[in-house]
């Protein structure tokens, strides 16, 4: 899209009423996101277990704020943050390794050890399951994670995944038509077998959606097991070889701007990417990150 020239425009279209555009009201799901609380999923939960008050009311699904309230979540206020910089981190995940930011069994979460935020904090992009090893996107913008997990923007999910035999064309044919589970039709938009012999062997697969254990519950409905999982790719970021297991990578400045715009989503302003960082022992890889983004088709916008 052409930009606009401002000093084109005509004189009352450059002088806006900014105060009335600042306030615009915002659904409280985006407004608690954008502050670093959680993703929308999350606060949804919360509104409907009664967490979240707006003046002193409990907040109802739907409900716009403008940000002057008083909004509280578990008793405490809510301040909104000023604009950071938008950051994302790229983990390969072991198995083990949950998603979750506290466990009551004291596993290991994929929080442990991320970077601290001066604002804010880390927001997981989906989930893998404690079995599934892999790629895993934590971003410190909840509007970003948002998109990237909407359903209806197309993004989709590769992985590499162990079987315990070789599937038949009739069984690839059903698992790629749809298959009715619990939480209803599920399939592959692509299977390839890519090597393998006996009980081991090995195929990609592609999930348009991140629905719990999709993967092995799509197998177990043709009574084929899953003796290993592990996701590649989601959407256009690739998992770099040299990013090992339990290790991370901060994405590049570029890498970042370009999911936004994937997103169609208004790059913020500030740096995404900190200068001279050097290897660390937690995990942390790489000074100079190079592009880990393939090239992808555009996709549905999704109405902001």
């Amino acid at each position: 899209m052409a930009r606009i020239d401002a000093r084109r425009r005509p004189k009352a279209a450059r002088r806006p009423d900014v105060q009335e555009a600042a306030v615009l009201p915002v659904r409280l799901q985006k407004w608690l996101a954008e502050a670093g609380l959680g993703s929308r999923r999350d606060i949804d939960r919360w509104i409907e277990a009664g967490r979240v008050r707006v003046d002193g009311v409990p907040a109802r699904p739907g409900l716009r704020v403008r940000g002057d309230e008083s909004i509280e979540v578990d008793g405490r206020r809510v301040k909104q943050q000023p604009p950071v910089a938008p950051r994302v981190l790229l983990l390969n995940k072991a198995e083990g390794v949950v998603c979750t930011r506290r466990d009551p069994e004291r596993r290991p979460t994929c929080f442990l050890g991320l970077p601290r935020l001066a604002a804010g904090r880390w927001i997981n992009v989906g989930r893998l399951d404690i079995g599934t090893s892999g790629l895993l996107l934590l971003t410190n913008d909840g509007a970003l994670a948002h998109r990237l997990m909407h359903p209806s923007l197309g993004v989709d999910r590769e992985y590499a995944v162990r079987l315990d035999t070789r599937l038949d064309a009739e069984t690839e044919r059903t698992l790629r038509e749809g298959v009715l589970l619990d939480d209803g039709i599920a399939r592959f938009t692509d299977i390839v077998h890519r090597a393998g012999t006996g009980t081991n062997h090995w195929y990609q697969v592609v999930l348009m959606e991140g629905r719990n254990r999709e993967v092995r519950r799509l197998f177990e409905s043709q009574g084929v097991r899953v003796s290993r999982l592990k996701r590649v790719r989601f959407g256009p970021v690739l998992l770099p070889a040299s990013v090992k297991r339990g290790q991370r990578m901060e994405l590049s400045r570029d890498d970042v701007e370009a999911l936004y715009r994937l997103v169609g989503l208004d790059v913020p302003p500030g740096s995404t990417q900190r200068r001279n960082e050097k290897p660390r022992r937690d995990g942390a890889i790489g000074r100079k990150p190079k592009s880990v983004l393939i090239p992808y088709p555009e996709l549905t916008r999704l109405t902001r």
